[in-house]
């Protein structure tokens, strides 16, 4: 993977794999807030305090990894740790950030069947109802960040239809490629800057192997697996592709992972958003959620196997795509058209999202009036008060507990 010396898209690694594993292991347990606080806590880190990389350079990177499908805070971590110590920090920069949570889910998933009870019942409605109103700031805050004018919203409107029209993968596709093309026409003012050079010891035939095993996986997995009747193959190719397709990262793979594994039947609505609430109040990337939902899965080989494949296939594209496309990134980000496609296919974003919103998140959590104003309770602290959502969490499953009591 490391190209030579003097090489354009090369740097010389200056850091041991150790130390980027303890820095990011301190990063997983503490950086809670979803993948934008995880970018302000990677900064005050890893530019303010120990200097490994200067603002334009950090700039650059998180550019780079909000403009590819996969969870852009992992990315980021990825980059900086395959920057410090090469390949095996980029590794162990993954390893570490994600421990933390994954372990979290994967013992929370286990313990799931132990809420039993009016008292376990209404902890997990109060985790569904987090769900609605996580969802809800989201597509709140996205929609203000990503189609802030008539033609993004237009976009963001359109997709919305076509995800709710489209059932499954199929519609959420559809919106992207709407939204890209979309943006091509309507979205080409107001380019932005463009910053410094990046140098990563990455060679261009590297990421050109990359980029080809990125595409034969999600390509070929949906033929292979069949073939085989391999159920661990057929469960990672799932997570494989909403890994591979979701733009924006973080709450955007809410409705992916939804039609890849509620829809097929392998875990249950009640489940998926239970579990979707409860990874609210961890810190480290949202991605995680597939430790959660390989464990409980009915297919393929469950418990911390079923855990270890699903984040293997959620990751991988995203890591993948970014190593792959790090030695042509320069030459690319610079033209119209190229921002202009991301534009649209953002604004797409929050249409699939707003669609998430409505079917299951919505439909599946708020069944009654009490279950309604405490969605409210949890949104208003969540916009209005700025309240952490791990402390949202306590409240919701506090107020399920009381609805289930009451009702």
């Amino acid at each position: 993977m490391t190209a030579a010396a003097g090489s354009p898209a090369t740097a010389t690694a200056r850091g041991s794999v150790w130390e980027v594993f303890r820095v990011f292991l301190k990063l997983g347990f503490t950086s809670f807030g979803g993948p934008i606080a995880h970018l302000g806590y990677f900064r005050d880190e890893l530019v303010e305090r120990r200097k490994w990389v200067d603002d334009k350079e950090y700039a650059d990177l998180v550019a780079l990894c909000q403009f590819l499908p996969g969870p852009a805070s992992s990315q980021v971590g990825y980059g900086m740790g395959l920057h410090r110590a090469g390949p095996l920090g980029a590794l162990a920069a993954f390893v570490a950030f994600t421990m933390p949570s994954a372990a979290l889910l994967v013992a929370f998933a286990a313990g799931a069947s132990l809420l039993q009870g009016a008292i376990g019942s209404g902890i997990l409605t109060g985790l569904k109802i987090v769900a609605v109103a996580i969802v809800a700031q989201a597509v709140w805050g996205m929609a203000k960040a990503l189609s802030p004018d008539r033609e993004r919203a237009t976009i963001a409107v359109v997709a919305a239809l076509a995800a709710i029209l489209l059932a499954g993968s199929l519609g959420q596709i559809a919106a992207i490629l709407i939204g890209a093309l979309a943006g091509l026409f309507v979205c080409r003012a107001g380019t932005g800057d463009v910053t410094g050079m990046m140098r990563f010891p990455v060679s261009r035939a590297a990421g050109t192997v990359c980029l080809v095993l990125f595409l034969a996986l999600l390509l070929g997995l949906p033929l292979l697996a069949p073939a085989v009747g391999s159920a661990g193959l057929t469960l990672f190719d799932a997570f494989y592709r909403a890994g591979a397709l979701v733009f924006g990262g973080g709450h955007v793979v809410l409705p992916l992972l939804q039609s890849g594994v509620v829809d097929p039947g392998w875990v249950t609505s009640e489940q998926f958003l239970a579990g979707y609430g409860a990874a609210q109040a961890v810190p480290g990337p949202l991605f995680t959620f597939a430790a959660y939902l390989g464990t409980l899965s009915a297919f393929g080989p469950g418990g911390v196997a079923g855990a270890a494949i699903a984040l293997a296939g959620i990751f991988l594209p995203g890591f993948l795509l970014l190593t792959g496309v790090l030695p042509f990134w320069n030459r690319f980000r610079s033209r119209p058209q190229a921002q202009a496609l991301m534009r649209g296919a953002n604004a797409a974003v929050v249409g699939i999202l707003a669609a998430a919103l409505y079917n299951p998140v919505f439909t599946t959590a708020i069944t009654g009036p009490g279950a309604f104003g405490l969605g409210l309770v949890c949104f208003v602290l969540l916009i209005a008060w700025k309240t952490p959502p791990w402390a949202v969490v306590l409240v919701g499953a506090a107020g399920g507990v009381v609805l289930g009591l009451l009702g």
